[in-house]
């Protein structure tokens, strides 16, 4: 398995990637990448894919996102989407994507990571409970064990807040969860 930034030829598989791996959701998910996509720049957010026998199987995105601290705004990323492609779960290409790209911001300087996903996942890799740790959610509709962070080597005590999605999250209403039956 090869891991690598992501190429513009790459773009179809990576969008296939995504309508695999989230099924019914796949589609919002698809869109949200592509939008993105055109947010990340050579300094800022990193768009990830694992290849494996020369096809892309695997993408994990980090974008530019706000923490409204006390003091000033400060520069984050968010996590999301990761996907794999549904056959080869359980071998560790998510986890290489993630450990990647966390690796790569730190080296860049970032100093917090977010994302919305299952603790029990995400927890591998040293992300926490934002609450925990002195952070606001986004959104009432993200699950409290869901909203998650890991502080990076150059984060400081006063770095907490409110977290601030994006406005493609908001765009594609891809922030914490939906009640189907709601009007």
């Amino acid at each position: 398995m090869d891991l690598r930034e992501e190429l513009p030829s790459d773009r179809p598989a990576v969008r296939d990637v995504h309508l695999q791996a989230f099924g019914d959701h796949g589609l919002v998910v698809a869109d949200l990448v592509d939008t993105l996509r055109d947010t990340i720049t050579p300094e800022d957010g990193l768009s990830l894919v694992a290849e494996h026998d020369g096809r892309v199987v695997g993408h994990a995105m980090f974008t530019r996102s706000l923490l409204d601290a006390p003091r000033r705004l400060v520069d984050v990323q968010v996590l999301s989407p990761l996907a794999v492609m549904p056959e080869l779960h359980k071998r560790g290409l998510g986890s290489a994507l993630v450990r990647h790209g966390l690796g790569i911001l730190a080296q860049r300087g970032v100093p917090l990571v977010f994302l919305e996903g299952d603790p029990g996942y995400y927890s591998r890799f040293g992300f926490a409970p934002g609450d925990g740790l002195g952070f606001r959610k986004p959104s009432l509709r993200i699950p409290d064990g869901a909203f998650q962070a890991i502080r990076l080597p150059k984060h400081e005590p006063w770095m907490t807040g409110t977290l601030v999605y994006a406005e493609p999250f908001w765009r594609h209403d891809a922030v914490g969860l939906r009640d189907p039956g709601a009007q």
